[in-house]
C-alpha cells in the first residue's frame, strides 16, 4: 500500500461533497449525545465535532477519515468536568493536545505496527457491537420524573419502520446505482415521509437545540498553576493516548478499505492541533470516528474535500440550518448507524476462528467483550499483551542446539532460534559442561541475540566453561555480545571476521 499525492483531475467532486455532507448529517447526533455523556453543552461537542474534523481534514495524515468529539473520549472527561468544572476540560483538552504533537514530532506513530492483526479484528468487531448498541438509547424517551423508559405503541412501530426503511434503502440502492449515496439518499427519503405524513417521531430537534453563533476564542479560566497541572495532566495523559489509539487504528482501517496508506505521525500532530484549537474555542477536544470515516469512504470520500465539506457542513448547520437539521427524524439517523455497524463488524472473523491459531482466536474474541464491556484502551492493552506473550512462549521454546564432534575432538554446537529472555533457560540446558571435550565451538549463525538476557546467558555459559577450565570458541556474535565477554580473557575465543552488524535488542521501526 503506498499514500500518493492527489491527481486533482481524478477527483469526483460530486461524490466528496455529497459525502460530507452526509457525515455532517451524523455528525450531530453524535455530538449532541456525547456532549451529554461528558455533561457538558450541546454546542460544546458540536463545536468541537466541526473544528476536529475541519482541522484533521486539511492537515491530517489520512484523507478521508473523520474526526469529531466521542464517546471514548467523553467518559473520561466526565469525572474532570463533574469535580472541577468545564473550564478545567478545556485545559486538559490543549494539555492533551500538546502531548499529542509531541508524540508525533518524535515520530512514535510508527508504533500502531506492533498492534497484531487479531488485536485490530477484535477492536473493529468491538466498536461495531459499541455503535450498534448505542442506537438502543434513541428508542428511549424521558417520563415527567425524569426517568427514561422504552418506546411502546404507535411511536414504537413508526420508529422501526422508519429505521428499517433506512437500513433498506442503503441496502438497495447501491445495487441499482452509485450515482448518489446510499446514506444521503437515505436520510432525505426518510426525513421527507417523516415530515410530510407528520409522523409522531423523535427528531433531532428533541434530543436538543444545535443552533448557535461562532466559537469564540478565550483561554480556559483556570489558575496557572502547579496544582492545576496535578489536576488536569492525568485526565490529558488518559485522552491523548485513547485519541491516538483510537485515531491510529482508525487509520489502519481506513487504510485497507481504501488500499492506500496514511501518515500516522501526521495524523498524531494534526489531531493534537485540532484539540489545543478546540481547547481555546470551547470544545470538548476529540480524535477519530471510525463510524463516520467508514459512513465517508463508503460514500464515495477519498480525498481532503469531503472531510472539510463536513467540517463546513457541521457549522452551516450550527449557524444558519439548526431549523431544518431539528427536523430529521432520529430514526433515519439510527438506521445509519446501525447499517456502519453491520459493515464495521468484521465477519470473515468467524470464518477464519476455527483455521487460526487457538491464542489468535482467543485475542479477537477477548479485545472484542473487553471493548464492549470497558473501552477500547484496556481492551487493545490487553490484546496486545496476550499476543506479546503469545508470541514470546513460541519463540522460546524454538531454541534448539545441534551437536556433533569432529575429527579432531572438537565438540560443536550449532544454536538456531532466538535467544532472548523467554529462552535463556532452554538454551543453558543444552549444554553439557561436565563432559563436554576441552575444546568447545558455540556457532550462533543461525541465531540471534535479541536482548541483554540473550547476553548474560552468553556470559553465564563462557564462566561454567571458564570454571570447568575448557577452551571455548564463540563464533557468529554480535559487538555488544563480545564487548561483555571481554573480561573472559584467552580461555574464550570469540570469531570477528564472520560477526554480523546487528544490534542487540530490535531493529529500529522505520
Amino acid at each position: 500500500m503506498i499514500y500518493s499525492p492527489i491527481n486533482f483531475r481524478e477527483i469526483n467532486y460530486k461524490n466528496e461533497i455529497l459525502s460530507g455532507l452526509t457525515v455532517a448529517l451524523a455528525l450531530v447526533p453524535e455530538a449532541v449525545a456525547f456532549a451529554f455523556v461528558a455533561n457538558v453543552e450541546p454546542l460544546v461537542g458540536l463545536y468541537a465535532a466541526f473544528m476536529m474534523c475541519l482541522i484533521t481534514a486539511v492537515f491530517g495524515g489520512r484523507p478521508g477519515m473523520i474526526s469529531g468529539a466521542t464517546g471514548a473520549l467523553a467518559v473520561v472527561m466526565v469525572s474532570l468536568v463533574v469535580t472541577h468544572g468545564i473550564e478545567y476540560l478545556f485545559a486538559a483538552v490543549v494539555l492533551m493536545g500538546i502531548l499529542q504533537v509531541i508524540f508525533g514530532l518524535l515520530k512514535l506513530g510508527k508504533f500502531i505496527r506492533l498492534v497484531p492483526e487479531p488485536v485490530i479484528y477484535g477492536f473493529v468487531n468491538g466498536l461495531a457491537i459499541v455503535i450498534f448498541m448505542a442506537q438502543f438509547g434513541q428508542f428511549k424517551v424521558a417520563a415527567p420524573d425524569g426517568s427514561l423508559h422504552w418506546l411502546a405503541g404507535t411511536p414504537l412501530y413508526i420508529m422501526l419502520g422508519l429505521v428499517l426503511l433506512t437500513m433498506l434503502i442503503m441496502f438497495v440502492l447501491p445495487k441499482l446505482t452509485k450515482a448518489i449515496p446510499a446514506a444521503l439518499t437515505a436520510i432525505v427519503v426518510v426525513s421527507a415521509i417523516a415530515i410530510g405524513f407528520n409522523l409522531d417521531t423523535r427528531t433531532v430537534g428533541d434530543m436538543a437545540s444545535v443552533g448557535g453563533g461562532l466559537p469564540q476564542f478565550h483561554i480556559p479560566r483556570v489558575p496557572l498553576n502547579w496544582e492545576t497541572l496535578q489536576i488536569i495532566f492525568p485526565y490529558s495523559l488518559i485522552l491523548a493516548g485513547i485519541g491516538l489509539l483510537e485515531s491510529l487504528l482508525t487509520l489502519t482501517l481506513v487504510d485497507e478499505l481504501t488500499n492506500t496508506r496514511g501518515r500516522g505521525n501526521q495524523e498524531s500532530m494534526a489531531q493534537g492541533a485540532a484539540n489545543i484549537v478546540t481547547g481555546f474555542f470551547g470544545g470538548m477536544g476529540g480524535c477519530a470516528m471510525i463510524g463516520q470515516s467508514i459512513i465517508n469512504v463508503s460514500s464515495g470520500g477519498r480525498t481532503r474535500l469531503s472531510g472539510i465539506t463536513a467540517g463546513v457542513m457541521l457549522l452551516v448547520f450550527i449557524l444558519f440550518a439548526s431549523s431544518l437539521i431539528e427536523m430529521v427524524p432520529l430514526a433515519a439517523l439510527v438506521g445509519l448507524m446501525f447499517m456502519v455497524a453491520i459493515g464495521t463488524f468484521e465477519w470473515a472473523s468467524f470464518r477464519v476462528l476455527r483455521r487460526i491459531p487457538k491464542s489468535d482466536a482467543i485475542v479477537i474474541v477477548a479485545v472484542t467483550v473487553l471493548t464492549v464491556l470497558f473501552d477500547l484502551a484496556i481492551a487493545v492493552a490487553i490484546g496486545v499483551v496476550i499476543a506479546a506473550l503469545v508470541f514470546a512462549w513460541d519463540n522460546a521454546v524454538r531454541i534448539r542446539a545441534r551437536k556433533h564432534l569432529d575429527d579432531n575432538g572438537v565438540k560443536h554446537y550449532e544454536i538456531y532460534g532466538p535467544l532472548f529472555f523467554g529462552s535463556t533457560t532452554a538454551f543453558l540446558e543444552k549444554f553439557d559442561v561436565a563432559n563436554d571435550p576441552q575444546e568447545v565451538i558455540v556457532d550462533f549463525r543461525e541465531s540471534r541475540v535479541v536482548d541483554h538476557s540473550g547476553i548474560e546467558a552468553v556470559n553465564k555459559l563462557t564462566e561454567r566453561y571458564l570454571q570447568a577450565g575448557k577452551k571455548l570458541h564463540l563464533r557468529h556474535l554480535s559487538e555488544d555480545c563480545r564487548r561483555l565477554l571481554s573480561k573472559a580473557g584467552d580461555m574464550v575465543e570469540i570469531n570477528i571476521m564472520e560477526d554480523p552488524h546487528y544490534a542487540v535488542v530490535a531493529d529500529k521501526l522505520s
